[in-house]
């Protein structure tokens, strides 16, 4: 390596190389994936916008070094362990071709402002750090993003934590151990970690991917969260107690994937199908996708008409169903007589619509005060 262990030096931008393991990226991706393809990941998952629009205002402030460890493929370039995003942004601030590349390959549009040519001057070599391997920088790494003043999403954490799990695991470093060395005290880890591997499971056998989910924002805290409830653990296969175990890869059986498939496209939706997530927030749509999964009639439901709400009144009580529809009327037409003063008269067909809404409200009240009666007052 050029740049010896343990010292900060300038290099030239170009010698400098985005980490296919970097855990913003969303998805499994090779080692061997190409830099195009890891600028196209990470603009998607770590909004670039304000970084790109920073260094044309400001040029690059070289106050922080990268953090970088020589090339497994060739010693003539450097891997940056940490400041993917800042080495993202100024590959596109200086290759007009590249955004034309992404935007035409990858179909996204990317507003990249100018640069004077004094900033561009302070964009051609950046100060960088060099440590010795990619573990050394682990300790640095996971208090700065998980618990330090950087912090990293949900799913970034959970990448991170897998592969320190997966490399200290032969030497009896417990997924424990892992969660005590970065503050972990709520068992959250151990439930991301287990859910990463879910999630690899279904890219690695072409169940789901992460990168065909229909909406850009990842939310993985849906995913952990989800897989903490029983009814998911159950419709999986996985056992009542899984999550409490160590993380194992592949924990989903088999003869299950099918399912993993359909949880995995009604919570996140596939944009090659054309299908929305059914999740709209985590609480309380996870809990009530749960109870859909419990009910084989109301899982037939949603996958025909994709309609969470249609899917969990049918594992509701008959009685329940009632009560909320009732109630939910009345606020309804509450709502309605708010709105009244915008009622200008001039639509006579609108007065059709509120005389249905009358003789239909009417015969709701009837009919509950003869079953009333019918019941009698002892009762």
């Amino acid at each position: 390596m050029s740049v010896p262990v343990g010292t900060t030096e300038k290099v030239s931008v170009e010698r400098l190389r985005l980490d296919a393991r970097n855990p913003r990226l969303t998805g499994h991706l090779p080692p061997t994936t190409n830099q195009e393809a890891i600028i196209a990941n990470l603009y998607r998952a770590a909004e670039l916008d304000e970084l790109l629009q920073s260094i044309s205002a400001n040029g690059y402030l070289d106050i922080e070094p990268l953090v970088v460890t020589e090339d497994d493929a060739s010693a003539d370039y450097l891997v940056v362990l940490e400041g993917n995003r800042r080495l993202a942004a100024l590959r596109l601030l200086r290759d007009h071709k590249l955004v034309m590349r992404l935007s035409t390959t990858w179909r996204l549009r990317i507003e990249v402002p100018g640069l004077t040519p004094t900033h561009r001057k302070t964009t051609d070599a950046v100060s960088v750090h060099a440590v010795e391997t990619r573990e050394s920088a682990r300790a640095f790494l996971g208090f700065k993003h998980i618990n330090g003043p950087a912090r990293w999403g949900a799913y970034a954490k959970a990448k991170f934590a897998a592969d320190w799990y997966r490399a200290e695991q032969s030497r009896g470093v417990s997924i424990n151990d892992i969660a005590n060395a970065i503050g972990d005290r709520h068992d959250t880890i151990k439930r991301m970690v287990a859910a990463v591997y879910v999630l690899e499971q279904a890219e690695r056998l072409n169940v789901f991917s992460v990168a065909e989910r229909h909406s850009r924002r990842f939310n993985f805290s849906h995913l952990y969260t989800a897989l903490g409830r029983s009814q998911y653990m159950d419709y999986l296969g996985l056992g009542p107690k899984w999550a409490s175990f160590e993380p194992t890869p592949d924990p989903v059986p088999l003869c299950k994937l099918d399912h993993l498939q359909s949880v995995l496209v009604w919570i996140y939706g596939s944009k090659p199908d054309d299908k929305r997530p059914v999740i709209q927030s985590q609480n309380p749509d996870v809990k009530r996708l749960g109870a859909v999964l419990a009910s084989r009639e109301a899982r037939h439901t949603l996958t025909v008409t994709g309609s969470l709400d249609r899917a969990h009144a049918q594992t509701e009580s008959v009685d329940s169903r009632f009560t909320t529809s009732l109630i939910r009327s009345r606020d309804s037409l509450q709502d309605t007589v708010i709105a009244l003063r915008a009622y200008d008269g001039q639509d006579k067909s609108l007065l059709e619509v509120a005389e249905d809404v009358k003789e239909t409200a009417d015969t709701i009240f009837l009919r509950m005060v003869k079953k009333s009666r019918d019941v009698g007052p002892d009762q």
